[in-house]
């Protein structure tokens, strides 16, 4: 039985492998770098805006920090699944347009393997790409006015399908690691078209395939602090490297007035990377009823050169080619707290997790030089029990954030999310004895 219902939860997670790499935004900001980035949120950390580093807990799947996964005790089999919808606003100048998204966030699982060893697996994303817009200019030549319509459109995104174990190596002292199958795609389109038919159409299409592999440490210390308070410090790792895949472009320039096409192909080989990542955090439970929290994490992405085409020297475009000063390190600070009002109360309310965070992240690329948008966020959500004559451990988290990305002179987009996830905590080695 036992078998079964683990190679079930596991067809599960396969099965989402394709779902996971639909895109889940409508940004135009997600066509640069690898997209719009992940924060690889659960359901027990979306309403604490994914603070997680110096979380632990032996009812949570956190993935962000693989040490944790040593608290999950002998009796549990933990299996979360998330789906996620969003409203987004878009403002540019007087405009304003409005665009929602929906689709499966994650899907993870957790259990005791040996003592004071957990064992985790699962499928999380890491970015997402998805866009569609243009944009006209205007020209006059020999005092005849045109226009170019310029299109860009793009969609795909890269996920993570992992295992992880995580060992408690000394009472209060644990490590872990995740090993990941990196993979994913996108095809991104540039049409550059005129009013005027002696003019050529220009179409550009740049696209990659990557199937790799991600690395990530962690370490989790608890101690108490005084009688009440329980103090936990975390510190995770992930290793930054080549990926392996080739960035492609074919330009394509059709003869309007010929009706003829002439195309050329270009490619950089060995064109992305993994960005080294480093990241701390700690929390302060009191009383078994208040957590506090605080994360910081750092993405070395400014030593990574990204695949482009150069700028235009003596009036010919360069090629198709690596270029650094793309990408910057990006630097993200979260504080979250999760409140119950008495985990020993007989009433249902006392049992239901109230949670609030907050985020502050730079951007990770330049656009046209600059910087690009800074990302603001807050979230809030509830932890509610369903309790029934045969479970009273699992969890309906739902959540509400709202996400702000601007820069001065750019496109301004507010979002604001829902994200409802169900978190199975089953007692499945308990030994039943009938007398």
């Amino acid at each position: 039985m036992k078998k079964r219902l683990f190679l079930g939860i596991l067809q599960v997670a396969i099965s989402l492998l394709s779902v996971a790499q639909v895109s889940s935004t409508l940004s135009p900001y997600s066509q640069f770098g690898m997209g719009v980035l992940s924060d690889q949120s659960q359901g027990f950390n979306h309403g604490m805006n994914g603070l997680a580093i110096g979380m632990r807990d032996g009812k949570i799947v956190n993935v962000l920090n693989p040490a944790s996964y040593s608290a999950v005790d002998s009796l549990t089999m933990i299996f979360d699944v998330g789906v996620t919808g969003q409203l987004t606003n878009f403002k540019e100048g007087g405009r304003s347009l409005n665009a929602k998204t929906a689709n499966f966030d994650y899907a993870v699982a957790a259990f005791r393997l040996l003592p004071k060893v957990g064992f985790s697996f699962g499928v999380i994303p890491f970015s997402n790409i998805g866009y569609n817009y243009y944009a006209a200019s205007y020209n006059d030549v020999n005092t005849s006015s045109y226009y170019y319509n310029e299109t860009y459109d793009g969609n795909g995104g890269f996920s993570q399908a992992f295992v992880g174990i995580g060992w408690e190596v000394l009472k209060g002292l644990s490590v872990g690691a995740n090993v990941s199958y990196f993979w994913g795609k996108y095809d991104k389109t540039v049409t550059i078209a005129s009013s005027d038919s002696y003019v050529k159409t220009l179409t550009k299409n740049y696209s990659t395939s990557i199937n790799s592999y991600k690395f990530d440490f962690g370490v989790q210390y608890q101690h108490p602090v005084g009688k009440n308070d329980l103090l936990t410090v975390g510190a995770t790792l992930g290793l930054g490297h080549q990926l392996g895949s080739d960035a492609l472009l074919v330009a394509t320039t059709y003869d309007n007035q010929l009706n003829t096409s002439e195309t050329t192909r270009d490619s950089v080989p060995d064109a992305f990377k993994l960005p080294l990542t480093l990241g701390f955090g700690a929390s302060l439970m009191h009383n078994s009823r208040l957590t506090v929290g605080v994360d910081y994490t750092l993405h070395k992405w400014g030593s990574i050169d990204y695949p482009m085409q150069g700028a235009k020297t003596a009036g010919h475009e360069l090629g198709y080619q690596l270029v650094s000063g793309q990408l910057r390190d990006r630097h993200k600070l979260t504080v979250g707290t999760d409140w119950i009002p008495n985990p020993m109360g007989r009433k249902f309310l006392s049992h239901v997790h109230y949670r609030l965070g907050a985020s502050y992240a730079t951007p990770y690329y330049n656009i046209n030089g600059v910087k690009g948008p800074r990302e603001l966020s807050v979230s809030a959500g509830f932890g509610i029990p369903l309790a029934n004559s045969w479970n009273n451990r699992s969890v309906l988290n739902v959540s509400a954030q709202w996400v702000n990305m601007s820069a001065d002179n750019l496109i301004r987009e507010n979002t604001f999310r829902i994200n409802i996830g169900l978190t199975f905590n089953e007692r499945w080695f308990a030994k039943w004895k009938v007398d």
